[in-house]
């Protein structure tokens, strides 16, 4: 019975030709490195990297030599056929970021796309990710979250996403880089309010891990006076249920409440049109009576 138990592991957990494998590495810690990934990066016929610099020097440690191949942002429309091809003739492939899950915030989506596209089968090593590892020590809500990765770096589009977390009822996830956390932090206070509770956690499960927790403004004051150093993972607390229901507002608070925050008339109105669902020019008319009558 036992025999018969260790052969149905093992057959699931064949590597297959043909296939691609979304292999989750350490985001710091070599020892958080599954059983799993080490028997697929073995096996598999070459292994696709964001860097193979550093996919290098990962696979030297664990004692893996494996043909490897460049697949990022900027080479994904040429690199990302040929590696289909590959597949198609039989080879397997271990997809790998510098850190974390593969496809995430990551150009391996659209790698995942092309298999799909292709009927190739595309199998996932779960591992770490340092969203998630982030949202669980969080002490924030995790019932319900939402998965930003990086902002927009400024501009409308960068307004525009932040209004959004701004009613936001669920825990939202943003990762951000040390020489723009500062400037992040205060746009948030700006957008969503000072005194939203949040959690930012840096280097996670390296030797430096910190973990700080308060509202916005605490954690901006703590970083004005120490300096970002390491990859940042912010996680935000959803907005209050007052925010989050409209129908709890006249048209006029609400586009009020958005203007008390340092929107323009114009944005506020374009916001509480969105949380309404209605057009903008229903609010806008809407508001304008109610300011001929006051």
């Amino acid at each position: 019975m036992n025999n018969g138990n260790t052969e149905a592991v093992r057959e699931r957990n064949r590597t297959e030709d043909g296939a691609l494998y979304l292999v989750a590495t350490p985001i710091g810690n070599m020892a958080d490195i599954s059983e799993r990934a080490l028997k697929v990066l073995s096996e598999v016929s070459f292994v696709a990297a964001e860097d193979t610099r550093n996919s290098g020097l990962l696979l030297s440690r664990i004692g893996i030599k494996k043909p490897l191949v460049t697949y990022f942002e900027h080479n994904k429309a040429s690199a990302g056929p040929e590696i289909v091809a590959r597949l198609k003739n039989g080879e397997s492939c271990a997809l790998v970021t510098d850190a974390g899950t593969p496809a995430i915030s990551d150009p391996g989506e659209d790698l995942v796309k092309l298999c799909a596209a292709e009927g190739i089968p595309v199998h996932p090593i779960p591992g770490c990710c340092a969203g998630i590892s982030a949202l669980s020590v969080s002490a924030l809500s995790t019932s319900r979250f939402v998965f930003e990765g990086f902002l927009p770096v400024s501009g409308r589009e960068r307004r525009e996403r932040l209004e959004e977390l701004s009613d936001r009822r669920m825990t939202s996830i943003i990762y951000e880089a040390p020489h723009r956390l500062i400037k992040t932090l205060a746009d948030i206070s700006s957008v969503c309010g000072g005194d939203r509770g949040i959690s930012v956690c840096r280097e996670l499960t390296k030797l430096n891990e910190e973990i700080i927790r308060g509202t916005v403004d605490e954690i901006s004051a703590h970083f004005a006076e120490t300096e970002p150093r390491g990859e940042f993972v912010l996680c935000l607390e959803g907005g209050s249920p007052a925010h989050g229901n409209p129908e709890s507002m006249t048209v006029a608070e609400h586009v009020d409440s958005y203007i008390a925050k340092g929107f323009s008339e114009k944005e506020a109105i374009k916001a509480a049109a969105r949380d309404r669902g209605v057009h903008k020019n229903e609010i806008y008319a809407e508001y304008k009576i109610k300011g001929k009558s006051s």
